[in-house]
């Protein structure tokens, strides 16, 4: 007669023993011991070039999970940490099909190659060299552009030893922060979008995830791009360190990709111009504002000068900037992913400055390659997507409308619409597929703001969007305790009435007289209101502060 399951017999204790397991602890004791066993397999088999990763990865968490864990503790949307979480892996985990491209399917035929071997010799002559005394190092070119990624692979691999694998995971790592900091500057800036839907296209939209994933210039300029867009939300929500943020993030996209920063710095000209005034404005305010403007034209001014000399044109006119495009064109116009066929005798094609071509050229930038243009499997994959964002920007339409009185009344979109349309302007010169799905990461997370601006009816005043405003649990920003809000349509209980403290006898200060009337003996009858309509002083004005966010 068989046991009863459950009961006495081998199923009932083989469901017993089962029941008294630890799996949680149990899977990842697995994957500790999987880990460290493919470890010492690769220690063994492979050299640090390889194995190095397996090291790097671990320390990039180790470093980065603190980190989000503080930024999800004073977010308004829930499950923020699982979302940056998950954003994190994803991020660095792209970084091995990125490594996969470049060195398996290219050969090796990419730049982070160079950027590898110049990095190597750099970071050995950092080991030996006698900081305190100096630094001479010949790169063997200039520092802007080329150079300068040269020496930042240089000192990664100085503090995490010359590893290939390693310096993609680092460099991926990196990009990831600048989409980051992407999504922070529209919380702090314009809280009023939908950040959450923000943060699922910033940080899971396969261009962003794949291809600021390597050793090269497109990673640090995501980084860099992202502090400067960061200190932009900062300076227009007049916080503390917006300078700062947005020094360091210029001078790192300047020296790599100068004509970057300066159309960054036309957007913040302009948002700044059109930014919010304070209700209250202090002693100080317009001197304040005067210098804000000075620093602001003698960067931009700076950043147009590097321009420049990066391209190697004379002056900063019209003739200039024709000569740079036409260059770029040039340049581009090879491969198998060529978009337009230049004539062999027109070396540098020349181009209109009319602004009636910006229509086109934004279509040509963010929309592009189409999946009928694609010419090999990387062009098909890249055309899904470059779809998909176009039937997102059309299903947008309602939001997009408000576009125009956005730009005036929120300078953040300023900033970004100005931005999206220089950039398309400008590299809609880039004649070759491949290299504009390349370039074209620089301007999505800002382009991306377009589609979460708030859907509300200018005429009634009301939002389509049915989803309560999220309650920020400390000011934004600010770091501290969590403060969880009262949930929405509950009544706060009034407080129990208490009796009021007598009044102590007052006396009177008028000398007697044999006029004046005697005292009355009638008394006042008590009070009969209920209790319900002793007003009590609000929980925020008994504290001194406000539960507005």
């Amino acid at each position: 007669m068989a046991a009863a399951p459950g009961g006495p017999g081998p199923a009932g204790a083989a469901s017993a023993v089962l029941r008294r397991v630890p799996w949680p602890s149990a899977l990842a004791a697995a994957l500790v011991t999987g880990y460290v066993t493919l470890f010492v397999l690769a220690s063994v088999h492979t050299s640090y070039d390889t194995w190095g990763a397996l090291l790097i990865l671990p320390a990039l968490m180790a470093i980065g999970t603190p980190l989000l864990a503080r930024i999800a503790a004073a977010n308004p949307e829930r499950d923020v940490f699982r979302l940056l979480l998950l954003a994190m892996t994803a991020k660095l985990l792209c970084a091995f099909p990125r490594y996969l491209m470049a060195f398996v399917l290219y050969g090796g035929a990419a730049d982070a190659k160079m950027y590898h071997q110049k990095g190597s010799e750099l970071a050995a002559y950092l080991d030996q060299a006698d900081l305190l005394g100096g630094v001479h190092y010949d790169l063997g070119m200039k520092v802007a552009g080329t150079g300068f990624v040269i020496i930042v692979t240089g000192i990664v691999y100085a503090i995490t030893g010359p590893s290939l694998i390693g310096g993609f995971l680092v460099f991926s790592w990196l990009g990831f922060w600048g989409l980051l900091l992407f999504w922070r500057a529209l919380q702090i800036a314009f809280p009023e979008a939908d950040t959450r839907k923000y943060a699922k296209l910033v940080f899971f939209l396969p261009s962003l995830l794949f291809w600021p994933s390597s050793i090269g210039k497109d990673a640090w300029m995501m980084f860099c791009l992202g502090l400067t867009t960061y200190g932009t939300a900062r300076l227009l929500d007049r916080r503390f360190g917006a300078f700062l943020c947005i020094a360091l993030g210029s001078v790192g996209t300047a020296m790599v990709r100068p004509h970057v920063t300066a159309l960054a710095g036309a957007g913040l000209m302009v948002a700044y111009v059109l930014r919010r005034r304070p209700q209250q404005v202090s002693a100080l305010g317009p001197l304040r504002t005067i210098l804000t403007a000075v620093v602001l034209g003698a960067m931009a001014v700076l950043m147009l000068q590097q321009v420049s000399t990066f391209f190697g044109t004379d002056g900063t006119g019209g003739d200039a900037v024709n000569q740079v495009l036409s260059e770029t064109s040039r340049r581009t116009s090879q491969g198998n992913s060529m978009i337009n066929a230049t004539a062999p005798e027109d070396a540098a094609p020349k181009f209109s400055l009319n602004p009636a071509g910006l229509p086109v050229a934004v279509i040509s930038v963010l929309f592009r390659p189409f999946p009928f243009e694609a010419s090999n499997i990387q062009n098909l994959i890249q055309s899904v997507e470059c779809f998909a964002l176009l039937v997102m920007f059309v299903r947008a339409w309602p939001r997009l409308s408000r576009l125009p009185r956005l730009f005036v009344q929120r300078s953040y979109v300023a900033f970004a619409a100005v931005y999206t349309l220089l950039f398309c302007w400008a590299f809609s010169t880039i004649n070759n597929m491949g290299i504009l799905s390349r370039e074209r990461v620089q301007v999505l997370p800002l382009a991306l703001v377009l589609l979460v601006v708030p859907a509300t009816s200018a005429s009634r005043g009301r939002t389509t969007d049915r989803r309560p405003p999220p309650v920020w649990r400390v000011s934004p920003g600010q770091w501290g305790a969590r403060r969880t809000p009262e949930p929405p349509g509950r009544p706060v209980a009034a407080p129990l009435p208490t009796a009021a403290p007598a009044a102590p006898p007052v006396r009177s200060t008028v000398p007697p007289s044999s006029t004046t009337a005697p005292p009355s003996t009638t008394t006042a009858p008590p009070s009969t209101a209920p209790p319900s309509s002793i007003v009590s002083p609000s929980p925020s004005t008994s504290q001194g502060g406000s539960t507005a966010p």
